[in-house]
């Protein structure tokens, strides 16, 4: 007999069915509750409310526990790719060696960016925010591929997934050479994605640029840990979009927007102005730890804890040994660096953090390698726009082919009841 939840309202009593997940999660399926009963659940931020069913991503923060398909975040990180794991979040299993070689090779095809897409990067100022200007380019890729993906038909979903991995890590490379006033780079099928994304960034007309395998590999972990993480804002944005029948660029373009936000991508971000702060006023790092336990400080310590994590964050832990080997082989002597080693240092062993499970989050160390790399502050969340692409097509995919309703969140009104309107002589 399948469980069910009892809700007594108005002195009725009415039964609502339990939907149990494959990893034993309980959800009270409450699809007719307006219709029995008149009233609305009211969840302010969704905290408690599942907007769908998904076979994408398990996250359970508790334990600190990350899966893309089922596979083990670990184990990816170790054991794959970034194009592979893309390939695990969007088609639902681990390619072969023949089907992995053939989407690399579908990719390539679609790396070209239609020249006109200069003309609308040429009109923003240096100064703009990549952010801004990544999902602006994003959209105006709809105009040059106005075609309708049909969805139902797997040959056009299958280039529409391709054409957008190839062309996003383009124009998203482009943000960074629009703000330094350098020529635009093309892709070259000579070298794998993740090492196009540095040579994309980095190699100017005056001479080759040549690519770091450790700094490739910590690339290539970062944006596999990245890939996708449940139903977040920009995630839910994304499929909100898409449930209206919006085409892929279109959401996806939406979903970077939402990305930008300080409370969301833009974590790694504040980051580094933090510690660009403690640099600018003198550089004591035991100083502002003592302020961040300060209950009548207002000074924050970012990077450490997660909203969702409340025990660690497993993908911190993955890529702490990346970023510890980025910064030994390239030798950097940062003093803004050499500070945030020292907050990390401290925060594993002070009772204060420790006892609250405070301990550096992946926007830390992810921070702590982009700065290395001498990837500009306001690049950040366009590095995180990168590896969340594939969660992003992966969601809205699966929402189009589950033909999920368009998404129409109810509200309680609080504001006046019915006035008279009053003439322009009585106000």
């Amino acid at each position: 007999m399948s469980k069910t939840a009892l809700l007594e309202y108005e002195g009725n009593k009415y039964e609502f069915p339990i939907i149990v997940g494959s990893e034993k999660e309980p959800a009270i399926d409450i699809e007719k509750l307006r219709a029995l009963t008149g009233a609305i659940t009211l969840d302010p931020g969704y905290k408690n409310s599942g907007s769908c069913q998904s076979e994408i991503t398990f996250l359970d923060g508790e334990e600190g526990i990350l899966r893309y398909r089922g596979y083990a975040i670990e184990d990816l990180a170790d054991k794959a790719d970034f194009l592979e794991v893309a390939y695990l979040v969007i088609f639902g299993e681990l390619p072969t060696k023949s089907e992995l070689a053939q989407f690399e090779t579908d990719i390539r095809k679609y790396t070209l960016v239609n020249e006109e897409m200069k003309n609308i990067i040429d009109g923003f100022p240096k100064t703009a925010h990549p952010m801004g200007v990544l999902s602006a380019l994003t959209s105006a890729l709809t105009a040059f591929n106005p075609k309708v993906v049909n969805v139902e038909n797997e040959k056009e979903m299958y280039e529409a997934v391709c054409k957008t991995m190839g062309k996003f890590l383009v124009i998203a490379t482009w943000t960074y050479r629009k703000m330094m006033g350098f020529p635009l780079n093309y892709y070259n099928n000579e070298k794998g994605y993740v090492e196009n994304f540095m040579h994309l960034m980095f190699e100017l007309p005056t001479g080759p640029y040549k690519s770091n395998p450790v700094v490739i590999d910590a690339l290539d972990k970062l944006f596999i840990l990245h890939a996708d993480h449940e139903q977040n804002c920009s995630t839910s944005t994304v499929r909100m979009v898409g449930s209206s029948h919006a085409g892929l660029f279109a959401s996806i373009s939406a979903g970077v927007s939402a990305l930008w936000g300080p409370l969301h991508g833009g974590a790694n971000q504040a980051v580094l102005e933090m510690l660009e702060e403690i640099h600018k006023n003198g550089g004591d790092a035991d100083k502002y730890m003592a302020k961040a336990k300060d209950k009548e400080d207002p000074f924050r310590l970012m990077g450490f804890g997660h909203r969702v994590y409340k025990n660690f964050d497993p993908r911190a832990r993955i890529i702490k040994k990346a970023a510890d080997e980025v910064l030994s082989t390239l030798g950097v002597d940062d003093p803004i660096l050499n500070i945030a080693k020292q907050l990390e240092a401290a925060a594993l062993v002070d009772d204060y953090f420790v006892s609250r499970k405070l301990y550096p989050n992946v926007d830390f160390y992810s921070g702590i390698i982009y700065r290395a790399l001498g990837i500009p502050t306001d690049m950040f969340t366009v590095m995180f726009a990168i590896g969340r692409l594939p969660g992003w097509i992966a969601q809205w995919k699966e929402m189009r082919v589950k033909k999920e309703p368009i998404g129409r969140p109810r509200q309680v009104y609080v504001g006046h009841p019915l006035r008279d309107f009053k003439e322009m002589d009585k106000r």
